[in-house]
Formats: structure tokens, sequence, C-alpha cells
């Protein structure tokens, strides 16, 4: 659809795939919101979501041996923007700059807070690869089981990169489809008429385990 999170007027690419109707809340505080990129958000709204799913019991799971692999291409962008703003926007200065920015960007932070939340104890970390992060994060995830280093582990990614600079970035690049007329009919990965690709974001969240 129609890119709803910021004025695109000036910009050439007007349409992305947006999350619609998420509500943090559901998943997370009120005041832990506030100090969480939306990419972090989306990493724990469906991390409580697969935990849901697999019927796992925590209570009764060796948490020394739960861990988390999980990625993010490209992190806190938009909190990134917001705070590169609000820098410039008083006489450049530093003190207006959030306690929480750099927290809310780094890309390892969602990692950290699923871990926090779950309280787990296991191999954790980050994959960044662009397009192949959330699958990259899967196969870590594997390897570390395989090789005896964890029992179950959390894998996958999260992304909320429609932002003024992330779209204006891939526009400058020419990475991302114009197709502003015909939007619905521009994500076409094999196509010959491809022209970029559709920004889009969400996360996915799986949990894997030791087969015994």
């Amino acid at each position: 659809d129609l890119i709803t999170r910021f004025d695109t007027t000036r910009f050439t690419t007007k349409f992305a795939a947006e999350v619609k109707n998420f509500d943090p809340l559901l998943y997370i505080d009120k005041k832990s919101v506030n100090r969480l990129d939306l990419f972090t958000q989306f990493a724990l709204a469906s991390s409580e979501l697969a935990i849901q799913d697999s019927g796992i019991d925590l209570s009764k799971t060796q948490l020394e041996r739960f861990g988390i692999i999980y990625g993010s291409g490209i992190g806190g962008i938009q909190s990134l923007h917001n705070q590169f703003r609000q820098y410039y926007k008083i006489d450049e200065d530093p003190h207006k700059i959030s306690p929480f920015f750099i927290t809310m960007m780094i890309a390892d932070i969602a990692a950290g807070y699923i871990s926090i939340k779950y309280k787990l104890k296991g191999p954790n970390y980050s994959t960044t690869s662009a397009c192949a992060t959330s699958s990259h994060s899967i196969a870590d995830a594997f390897m570390l089981i395989q090789r005896g280093s964890a029992d179950v582990m959390f894998c996958g990614g999260s992304e909320a990169a429609i932002a003024e600079l992330s779209i204006g970035g891939f526009n400058s690049m020419r990475a991302i489809s114009q197709w502003n007329d015909r939007f619905k009919e521009a994500s076409r990965p094999f196509d010959k008429d491809r022209n970029g690709f559709v920004m889009g974001e969400g996360a996915g969240t799986l949990i894997i385990e030791e087969l015994e």
C-alpha cells in the first residue's frame, strides 16, 4: 500500500509493505515501548507468539541451554533518524540526544531484549547479512544445537526500515521499485520487467530444539 508513516511527497517511491494495526502494548509494557525501536517491538511480539505456538514450558526448560540468535539487516534506523533530527534541532546540542538512543538503534538489541524477557542464559548474538539475515540466524542456531552448545534456540529476524532515510537511500541507489501507479504488482522478483524490490517490515521467530 501507499506509505502512511511519513509524507512521501518528495520521495520517488511512495509505497511499501507496512505492518498495519500493530499494538505493541499487547506484548510490551508502556514504559518499555517508549524505549524500544519498532524493529525490537516487532521482535518481542513475534517471540511471544512463538512461545505460545510452541507450547514450550519455560519453567521446565534449562535456561542455561536456551539461547537466541536474532538478526536485523538495518536495526533501529527510525531511531537514528529521530535522534539525528533532535541533535540538529537546537544548536547541535548533544545533550538533546536520548540516553536510550544507542540501545534503540543497535541491531543486536532485539536478541538482548528477548533474552532478558525470558531469562535466557544460552548463546546470544545477532546476525546482519542483508536479506539473508534471518536465514543465517536459523542456520547458526541449528549449528549451535548440533555442536552441543545449546538444546533450544530462538532464531529469526526483525526489520522496521520504512523510514525516510532508508526509502530515500534505496531510491538513490535505484534498488526499490518505483511503480507507484501499480504498486500491487511491483513485487515480482523473477520477472523480466522487475524494477526493484518492495520495502517491507515485520518479524519472524522460530523456536528450534535438539531432537531428544
